[in-house]
């Protein structure tokens, strides 16, 4: 009779044992980071990847599939997406299913300053590096440097902001005294800006000149532009 428990018990010992084991590694498996998940703002081109976001998390032992949730630091994950140098703002959150959950909105280029280094010119006024991933179709900025770049970025953010310029105004030079000359579209004529002040009255004296051109087809015939004078257009033909 014993011997018969004996035989009972053990397959009872070895049940409960396996139980044991799996409930113990299911416990502990829930204390973990089952994913980490890389989210991008909606329509934003990718001037950084998925790929190089998790990446940079793994390399500096921050957050990785498998990391216990008690020892990971989600300030930490924060602080180190928002200093790179693509990255505008970042947020980390643990969801209910375990996973690592991050928010990314990439800083955004309104310009790209060409001579002797390039850079972006990003919307907050700040110098961005250019992108490995991605080149931004924007206007090309001349005659600036990363010390003075300061100089033509309520320009180049006026243009970025409107539709009809973003459209006809393809370059940004900057010329001695601060004062500034576009290039067009499609278009033969120079644009001399003057200073960048009045910005609104100048372009909205622009944008009058160029639809009355349009409609009377001399848009061709002018060879510059000039628009320093605040309260009027004036034009040199060819």
């Amino acid at each position: 009779m014993k011997l018969k428990l004996n035989y009972i018990k053990l397959p009872v010992l070895l049940i409960l044992v396996g139980f044991l084991f799996g409930f113990a590694e299911k416990r502990n498996n829930s204390r973990k980071v089952s994913e980490v998940k890389v989210q991008f703002v909606t329509g934003e081109n990718l001037y950084v990847t998925e790929e190089a976001v998790n990446k940079l998390l793994i390399q500096n032992d921050v957050a990785a599939a498998g990391i216990d949730k008690e020892i990971l630091d989600l300030n930490r994950v924060e602080s180190l997406l928002n200093n790179h140098d693509m990255i505008e703002n970042a947020e980390a959150y643990l969801s209910l299913d375990g996973k690592l959950q991050t928010k990314i909105s990439q800083r955004k280029p309104i310009g790209r300053i060409v001579g002797n280094s390039s850079f972006y010119l990003d919307r907050n006024g700040h110098v961005m590096p250019l992108s490995s991933y991605y080149a931004a179709r924007v206007p090309l900025v001349l005659g600036v440097d990363s010390s003075n770049v300061n100089t033509a970025y309520p320009l180049v953010d006026y243009i970025q902001k409107d539709e009809f310029l973003t459209r006809h105004i393809t370059g940004v030079k900057r010329l001695p005294g601060d004062k500034f000359e576009l290039e067009m579209r499609k278009l033969d004529f120079k644009v001399y800006f003057g200073k960048a002040e009045n910005i609104a009255l100048k372009f909205n004296n622009f944008k009058a000149f160029y639809k009355k051109a349009l409609q009377d087809e001399k848009l061709e015939t002018y060879k510059k532009v000039n628009l320093q004078f605040g309260d009027q257009v004036v034009c040199t033909k060819k």
